[in-house]
């Protein structure tokens, strides 16, 4: 019994009036037989489905049962859809094409072209152009072990590329900024972590199930520490390169230098990850205050070019 054609089966009926077996059985490829035991099913699941015998007879699901069309406006459905249709591949299963059935079957014929176009009004892909292809595979990997409450065992490497082996029980996958990140229980650090999946190798899913543990959403909102964290430095810039520093900070940091450059207030903390977020712009980036990160700059400049000497 496909768990799929039963969905489908009770998306039928919310949508017609009355259907026959036969009808249902040539939808489906499958014999009459098979389509009353469905409709048995669907039942024992709850569903009050009722059937005639007879000219005209067939089954149908109580009326007091089915949901009125009218519940959702145009506006409603539109932004259902485009909520549906935008997410990311991981979650696209028989889940969401159930989900955008159900929801298109509350669409009336006169309306869903207009619905349809505005739901397409927004198209939201996350696949990287390049990078990390294990990306996708993992993700599904995770997935299952999710859904199975198994055990993951892999390889992670930390920001300084330190390998550690080990063994993780999965509780959520959580997509941040573009990145994707493994939720879980670790056990060589007896505690919960987040591990970044760019940084995983070697995924495998183990035999041995876990049981579940009180489990908190992790931390991902950290503009608040970050402010208290940041100063500003004045960095100027050429044109070219806006549009990624204003990943960094928004258009009021900039002021014209020019016709071809920019002054920006820019905000910095004295890391490693902001001084390679400076390097990341080229020579078309230039430190200008406060001198000591101008200095160090430098410095570090003149290491890279010592590298290549020779």
């Amino acid at each position: 019994m496909k768990v799929d054609r039963l969905v489908s089966i009770i998306m039928i009926l919310l949508d017609k009036e009355r259907i026959g077996a036969k009808e249902l059985a040539n939808m489906f490829e499958v014999s009459p037989r098979t389509i009353y035991r469905d409709i048995d099913a669907i039942i024992m699941a709850g569903i009050p489905v009722h059937g005639t015998v007879g000219l005209g007879g067939g089954f149908e699901i109580m009326p007091e049962y089915k949901v009125d069309r009218k519940v959702f406006s145009a506006a409603d459905l539109s932004a259902i859809l485009m909520g549906l249709s935008n997410l990311p591949n991981i979650a696209r299963g028989n889940a969401l094409i159930n989900a955008l059935a159900k929801v298109k079957s509350f669409i009336p014929a006169e309306s869903a072209k207009d619905i349809e176009l505005k739901a397409n009004q927004i198209h939201i892909d996350l696949s990287p152009w390049i990078g990390n292809r294990n990306i996708q595979t993992y993700l599904e990997l995770v997935k299952t072990a999710l859904q199975k409450s198994k055990l993951l065992s892999f390889e992670y490497s930390d920001r300084y590329g330190n390998k550690t082996a080990r063994t993780a029980e999965p509780y959520q996958l959580v997509l941040k900024s573009t990145h994707w990140y493994l939720s879980g229980y670790c056990h060589k650090r007896k505690d919960f972590r987040l591990f970044k999946l760019s940084r995983i190798s070697d995924l495998q899913m183990q035999e041995e199930a876990f049981t579940l543990r009180d489990y908190q959403n992790p931390q991902l909102d950290f503009a608040e520490v970050l402010e208290g964290l940041q100063t500003k430095i004045k960095i100027r810039i050429h044109k070219s390169i806006m549009d990624s520093v204003l990943d960094y900070c928004t258009y009021e940091h900039f002021s014209s230098d020019g016709d071809e450059h920019y002054i920006v207030n820019f905000p910095f903390i004295e890391n490693e990850y902001y001084y390679n977020i400076l390097f990341s712009f080229g020579d078309k980036c230039e430190c200008l205050e406060p001198l000591h990160i101008r200095s160090e700059m430098k410095r570090r400049i003149q290491d890279i070019a010592a590298l290549y000497k020779n």
